[in-house]
């Protein structure tokens, strides 16, 4: 198994929306995808936002378990995730990223 971990800091505003606005699109977009059983081999999503509001924190984090790295690899070119991907691109300042084996 493979788990995903992405976090990401949010631009305070962007594509027209604040960054709470833009936290829960991209939640809900996410959630979305996960639960319509599309993406093979993707096991578990959980979504959280940052409460601790310091200045080391990230606005977001995303972990994902995956069956496989074939698996992950399917998922970042999934057209609907690639979508959301393109999304955040736009409104996000920052990000980090780890896969691991679990």
């Amino acid at each position: 198994m493979i788990r995903h971990i992405v976090m990401w800091k949010f631009a305070d505003e962007a594509c027209g929306k604040t960054r709470e606005e833009n936290l829960d699109f991209v939640a809900e977009k996410l959630m979305t995808l996960y639960k319509s059983g599309k993406v093979a081999g993707l096991r578990r999503m959980e979504i959280g936002k940052d409460v601790g509001r310091t200045d080391m924190s990230y606005d977001m984090v995303l972990v994902t378990e995956f069956d496989s790295m074939e698996a992950l690899k399917a998922y970042k070119v999934f057209p609907d995730h690639a979508a959301i991907s393109a999304y955040v691109k736009q409104v996000r300042t920052a990000r980090a990223t780890v896969d691991c084996e679990i």
